[in-house]
C-alpha cells in the first residue's frame, strides 16, 4: 500500500476542511485580540500612560498571533489552490487595504514613542486604530459576500474571471457581517484588556466590551435572520463524488437554495449558532460580574459559534459563485492531490502541537497584568 492511502481522499478533504476551519478561529481567538485592543485604543485610553498600557498588553504576543494568520493563508495556498485563486485575485483591493491597515500596526509600535511629542503620538495611536478596525470590518464584509456568492466564472480550461468590484462588495449584507466581525473583534479585545489591563483601562474596556457583547448578539441574530428570509443558498444538483478529481465544472449546481438547509438535516448542528449567542451573553455577563477570565474564555466561545456557523451552514460549499453556481467551489471539488493533502497532514501534525504548545508557554510566561509601574520604568523593554 502506498503510504498516503492510508487515509482515504474523501476522508483528508473533510480533514483539511476542519483544520482550515481550526486556523480561521486560532487566528480570531489570538489576533482578533490585538485587533479589538488596536480599535478600542482611542478610546479606553485617555493619557499617554494610558495608552501605553493598553499597547503594552499585546505588545509582547501580537506578533507570535499573527502566525495563525500565516498558517491560515498558507494551507489556503497549498490544500485549496482554486480557493486560493479565486479569492486572492478577486479579492485584491481588499487584501491589499488589510495588508496596508496591518503593516501600519508593526510601525506604530515601533515609532509611536520615538519622540516625546503629543501630536506625533497621537498620529499613531489613530493608525493603531486603523490598523485594527480596518481588518476587523474587512474581514466580516468578506465572509458577508461570500455567504452571498461570489462574482467569478470558470472557463473550460479553468482560467478564472472575476466581475466584481471592491465598491461592490460593500453591499448592505457584507457591511452588516462586517459590523458584526468588529464587534466580536472589539469585545474579544476588550475582554483582553480586562484581564490584562489595571485601573481606568480596564474600567473603560468593560464598558464598551459590555456595548459589544450586546450588539454581538443582535448583529449575529439579524444575519441569520436576514440569511434565512433574504438570502438564497446553494444547492448541487448533480452526483459529485467526495473523491472525485478537483474539476468544479464536473457538477452542476443552482443558486435557490437555503443556507438553512444543513440544519434541517443535521439538527445537532444547531449547537454552532448557539454557542454564537450563548458566549456573547456570558461573556457580558461575566464582564459585568468582573469575572476576568471568564470573560475572556466565554469571548472566544462566541467566536467559534459564529465562525463555525459560516461553515457548517455553507458545507460542502467553501466559495459559492454567483455568476455561474456550476464553478462554485466545495470541499470535494476544490483541494490539492489526494498525495498533498497527507503530506500537509503529517506535517501539520507535528509542527501544529508545537505552535500551540510555545503559544501556551509564551502567555503563560508573560500572565499578569500591566500597570503603569511597568511602562514607566527603564529597563527598556516597554513600548
Amino acid at each position: 500500500m502506498i503510504l498516503h492511502e492510508l487515509i482515504d481522499y474523501e476522508t483528508l478533504r473533510f480533514i483539511w476542511w476542519l483544520l482550515l476551519g481550526i486556523l480561521l478561529i486560532g487566528f480570531a481567538a489570538t489576533d482578533g485580540f490585538d485587533l479589538g485592543v488596536g480599535t478600542l485604543l482611542p478610546f479606553v485610553a485617555k493619557t499617554d500612560t494610558e495608552r501605553r498600557i493598553a499597547i503594552n498588553t499585546i505588545g509582547p504576543v501580537w506578533e507570535g498571533n499573527q502566525v495563525w494568520l500565516i498558517l491560515g493563508g498558507g494551507s489556503i495556498f497549498a490544500a485549496w489552490p482554486p480557493l486560493y485563486a479565486v479569492s486572492f485575485s478577486g479579492f485584491y483591493l481588499a487584501m491589499f487595504a488589510i495588508l496596508l491597515a496591518l503593516i501600519l500596526r508593526p510601525v506604530g509600535f515601533k515609532y509611536r514613542s520615538k519622540r516625546d511629542s503629543a501630536r506625533w503620538r497621537n498620529n499613531w495611536d489613530w493608525a493603531l486604530f486603523i490598523g485594527g478596525f480596518v481588518p476587523s470590518l474587512i474581514f466580516g464584509v468578506a465572509v458577508g459576500n461570500v455567504l452571498q456568492g461570489v462574482p467569478f466564472r470558470f472557463a473550460d480550461d479553468m482560467r478564472i474571471f472575476y466581475e466584481g468590484s471592491f465598491f461592490g462588495l460593500l453591499n448592505p449584507y457584507a457591511l452588516l457581517c462586517g459590523l458584526l466581525s468588529v464587534a466580536m473583534l472589539v469585545l474579544h479585545g476588550a475582554s483582553w484588556l480586562v484581564l490584562k489591563a489595571s485601573g481606568p483601562v480596564a474600567e473603560r474596556a468593560r464598558n464598551y466590551g459590555s456595548i459589544a457583547a450586546l450588539c454581538v448578539i443582535v448583529l449575529f441574530a439579524l444575519g441569520g435572520l436576514f440569511l434565512a428570509l433574504g438570502i438564497d443558498g446553494y444547492r448541487i444538483t448533480s452526483t459529485i463524488s467526495p473523491a472525485g478529481p478537483s474539476n468544479p465544472l464536473l457538477k452542476t449546481a443552482q443558486h435557490d437554495g437555503s443556507w438553512l438547509a444543513n440544519y434541517n438535516t443535521h439538527p445537532w448542528l444547531l449547537i454552532a449558532p448557539l454557542l454564537g449567542l450563548l458566549g456573547a451573553a456570558l461573556s457580558f455577563a461575566a464582564m459585568r460580574a468582573r469575572r476576568e477570565v471568564s470573560t475572556l474564555l466565554f469571548s472566544k466561545l462566541s467566536i467559534f459559534g459564529i465562525i463555525a456557523t459560516v461553515g457548517v451552514s455553507m458545507f460542502p460549499f467553501i466559495l459559492p459563485s454567483s455568476l455561474d453556481p456550476r464553478s462554485s467551489l466545495t470541499v470535494w471539488d476544490a483541494s490539492s492531490s489526494h498525495m498533498t493533502l497527507f503530506i500537509m497532514l503529517v506535517v501539520s501534525l507535528i509542527f501544529l502541537p508545537i505552535v500551540a504548545a510555545y503559544t501556551a508557554w509564551v502567555y503563560k510566561v508573560l500572565w499578569g497584568k500591566v500597570d503603569e509601574k511597568s511602562v514607566t520604568d527603564k529597563s527598556g523593554h516597554a513600548y
